[in-house]
């Protein structure tokens, strides 16, 4: 796919690249409606949409799919850029288009996940979020699940449905030559006197489980590992593995409250 010369009848050797004056005339021109530089300003971005494509390859994807909803990834970011901002158009689009793929690959996954799987995880995000604004830190499984006011191996069932890979090494956006990355944005909090505490509380909790309950939250939280390959693994049915979790999961809660 990487050395393709045409993709949806667009030669890509042939694809205009826009100088920076350029790109901040003709975005001036689309704002008051010019649609002529509107085409130019898409043609000229072409080759963003290509290189984030690129990104894809080897998964077996179609790139002429992939690259039209790239291009309604970089159509949408033109409508809503805001020239006010002191931002370069790619550090915005980068992003749009990226998270356009991504929604398509999701949406058009042979596995399917469930809406009330999907409902519940924008729930555990939303929930997430406002924990982070309430406590100044990363909310635990726990603490979401008692304010969703669902168990927690539902909470982390719906996150995992939505998860998708990402490498710490994906770029966030760029600016110019400069790309930020996942991993650029993680802070380090594993020697904080809080986090210390609470992941020693949360350890001696688990050293107090039954060993049989001890090995599934292990292998469920902390290599991984589904409910169906920990059953498989330590050989019970995926039922007893579910029962024993949440067992587990109370106990856990018990002695942390």
């Amino acid at each position: 796919m990487i050395n393709r010369v045409e993709i949806c009848g667009v030669n890509t050797k042939t694809l205009p690249v826009l100088s920076s004056e350029e790109k901040v005339e003709l975005m001036k021109k689309i704002k008051e409606g010019d649609l002529v530089a509107r085409a130019k300003f898409i043609n000229g971005n072409l080759r963003l949409v290509l290189s984030i494509v690129q990104r894809f390859s080897g998964r077996g994807d179609s790139p002429d799919d992939l690259f039209q909803v790239g291009c309604i990834g970089l159509i949408k970011a033109i409508q809503n850029f805001d020239t006010s901002q002191n931002v370069q158009f790619s550090t915005y689009a980068v992003p749009m288009i990226l998270g356009e793929i991504k929604r398509h690959l999701r949406d058009n996954n042979a596995i399917r996940v469930s809406r009330s799987i999907r409902d519940t995880a924008y729930k555990a995000l939303t929930a997430r979020e406002e924990l982070i604004n309430a406590l100044g830190r990363e909310p635990s499984i726990l603490e979401l699940s008692e304010k969703l006011e669902l168990p927690c191996e539902d909470v982390v069932t719906a996150l995992d449905a939505i998860q998708d890979t990402v490498s710490l090494s994906d770029p966030v956006f760029q600016d110019g030559n400069d790309t930020v990355c996942i991993m650029d944005q993680i802070s380090d909090t594993k020697n904080s006197a809080e986090s210390i505490e609470q992941t020693l509380s949360i350890t001696d909790a688990i050293e107090h489980l039954p060993e049989r309950e001890r090995t599934i939250i292990n292998l469920r939280f902390f290599q991984g590992q589904t409910q169906m390959e920990i059953a498989e693994e330590i050989g019970i049915s995926q039922a007893q593995v579910s029962r024993l979790e949440k067992s587990a999961l109370k106990n856990i809660r018990s002695r942390l409250s």
